[in-house]
C-alpha cells in the first residue's frame, strides 16, 4: 500500500470516528452542551499530555505565545460548543454539512488575520459553499434554523481557531502543546458554567460521554497519521466522507432521513470542496514556496473541516 493510500485510509477512518463522536454526543441525551464539551476535552487533555510526555516536550510555554494560544482556545471552545448544540438539535448530516464550511471560513479568517490573499476562484467557491449550506438549512422553512445559525457561528469560530493554530505552528509551537493548552483551557473555562447548571449523568450517559472522548481521540490520531503519510493537497477531499457517515448514522441510530434539498446541498458542497481540492493542488507560480511543499504545512484552503475544532494543523486536535 502506498503512502497516499495509507493517508486516504486514515483520513476516512478519522471521518468515521468524528461522525461516531457526534452519535455519542446525541445519545448522551439532555446533558448541557457545555458539560459535554468538558468531558470530551478532558479525555483529549489526557491524551495530549501523554503525547507531550512521550515526546519530552515539557509543559512550559513561552510568554509571547500565550495570547495566541488563548485566542485559539476561546475560538475552539466556542466552535465545539456550537457544534455539540447543533448535533443535539439537527439532523446529524445537516449539522455536519454546515460544519464542513470551516475550511472556507479559514480562508476568510486567514485574509483578515494573516493578510493572505484570497484568489478570485476561492471567493467564488466560498459563495457557492454558502449557497450549498442554504439548501441544507432552508431558511424560513425549518425549525432547525436556530441551531443552524449557531452551527454557522461555530464554524466561523473554528475557522479563526485554525488560523491561530497556523500562526502558532509557524512560530514553532509543537502541535501536542497546542492541543494540550486548548483542552486544558476549555475544561477550566467551562467549570463555572457547569457549576451553575450541573446535570448529574446516569451510568448510561456517562458511558456515552466517555465514548465521545474516545471517538474524538481516535479521530485525532487517525487524522494526524493521515497527514503524516500524505500532504493535504492529495487527500483532504476524503475528509468530506464524514457527511456520508453522518447521514448513515443518523438513519441507523435516530431514523433521520434528510430531504432532497439537503441531499442537493450535500452534493453541491462536496463538489465545491472537490473544486477547491483540485485548484489548490495546482502549482502556484506566484508562491515560491509551493514547489517545496511536502504537505507538512497545508494551507487553510486545503485543510479539512471537522466537528472538532481541535483537530486541524494536525492537530485535528481533538
Amino acid at each position: 500500500m502506498s503512502d497516499k493510500q495509507k493517508g486516504i485510509l486514515c483520513l476516512v477512518a478519522s471521518s468515521f470516528c468524528f461522525a461516531l463522536m457526534n452519535v455519542f454526543i446525541r445519545l448522551a441525551g439532555d446533558i448541557p452542551s457545555i458539560e459535554k464539551t468538558f468531558f470530551r476535552n478532558f479525555i483529549a487533555m489526557i491524551v495530549a499530555g501523554i503525547a507531550m510526555a512521550r515526546a519530552h516536550e515539557g509543559f512550559a510555554y513561552r510568554r509571547q505565545d500565550l495570547p495566541l494560544l488563548t485566542l485559539r482556545s476561546v475560538c475552539g471552545t466556542l466552535g465545539m460548543m456550537c457544534n455539540f448544540y447543533a448535533v443535539d438539535h439537527m439532523l446529524l448530516a445537516d449539522a455536519t454539512a454546515i460544519q464542513k464550511l470551516v475550511p472556507f471560513f479559514t480562508i476568510l479568517s486567514s485574509w483578515l488575520i494573516l493578510k493572505e490573499r484570497i484568489k478570485s476562484w476561492q471567493g467564488g467557491l466560498i459563495l457557492l459553499a454558502f449557497a450549498a449550506s442554504l439548501l441544507v438549512v432552508k431558511p424560513g422553512f425549518t425549525p432547525d434554523l436556530g441551531p443552524a445559525i449557531i452551527q454557522f457561528a461555530g464554524a466561523l469560530a473554528a475557522g479563526f481557531a485554525y488560523t491561530y493554530v497556523r500562526q502558532l505552528t509557524l512560530r514553532g509551537v509543537a502541535k501536542p502543546k497546542i492541543i494540550f493548552f486548548f483542552s486544558a483551557f476549555s475544561c477550566i473555562a467551562v467549570i463555572p458554567f457547569i457549576a451553575m447548571d450541573f446535570v448529574q449523568p446516569d451510568a448510561y450517559q456517562l458511558l456515552m460521554l466517555l465514548c465521545t472522548g474516545l471517538a474524538a481521540s481516535g479521530g485525532q490520531f487517525a487524522i494526524t497519521y493521515a497527514y503524516g503519510f500524505a500532504p493535504a493537497r492529495q487527500i483532504s477531499i476524503y475528509d468530506y466522507s464524514q457527511i456520508l457517515f453522518s447521514a448513515l448514522f443518523g438513519l441507523v441510530f435516530f431514523g433521520q432521513l434528510p430531504d432532497w434539498l439537503s441531499w442537493l446541498g450535500y452534493v453541491l458542497l462536496i463538489a465545491v470542496a472537490l473544486a477547491n481540492f483540485v485548484l489548490s493542488s495546482r502549482p502556484d507560480k506566484s508562491d515560491p514556496t509551493h514547489p517545496a511543499d511536502d504537505g507538512r504545512h497545508p494551507h487553510p484552503a486545503a485543510d479539512p473541516g471537522t466537528t472538532d475544532p481541535d483537530s486541524h494543523r494536525k492537530e485535528r486536535t481533538a
